[in-house]
């Protein structure tokens, strides 16, 4: 998979048009996600992207997020991608990023992704 296919397909799930702000929307939703993923999962998941995007999901060196609010997760890709982006835009952001990321990524380790995510991360994968 390359880098503008993926970003094109982010835009194509509803995420940003334009590319720099789909960059930026992409990873800094993988680098919450890579924060909620335990044991080898962010190494294994961006195993399977392309280089440019690899190092947001594993840039995570502290502890792991346990909550399992989704509005919180939310609420804090909507503080990192700054540009006034608020939850509900958040929510559109990384249901598009997951998204592409199910579609372009193994079952098998999409399977694995959403073991590690709670139930209520489920709307994000659509």
């Amino acid at each position: 998979m390359k880098y503008d296919e993926f970003l094109t397909a982010v835009a194509d799930n509803g995420g940003p048009t334009d590319r720099e702000h789909a960059d930026e929307a992409t990873r800094t939703v993988l680098a919450d996600l890579g924060k909620r993923l335990a044991s080898n999962e962010p190494h294994d998941l961006a195993s399977q992207l392309p280089p440019e995007l690899q190092q947001a999901l594993l840039e995570h060196d502290g502890e792991q997020e346990t909550d399992d609010d989704l509005d919180a997760f939310l609420r804090r890709v909507a503080e990192h991608e700054g540009r006034g982006c608020d939850p509900e835009e958040a929510l559109e952001h990384a249901r598009a990023v997951l998204s592409t990321i199910a579609g372009f990524i193994s079952e098998g380790e999409v399977t694995d992704l959403r073991s590690q995510l709670p139930a209520g991360f489920a709307p994000l994968f659509v």
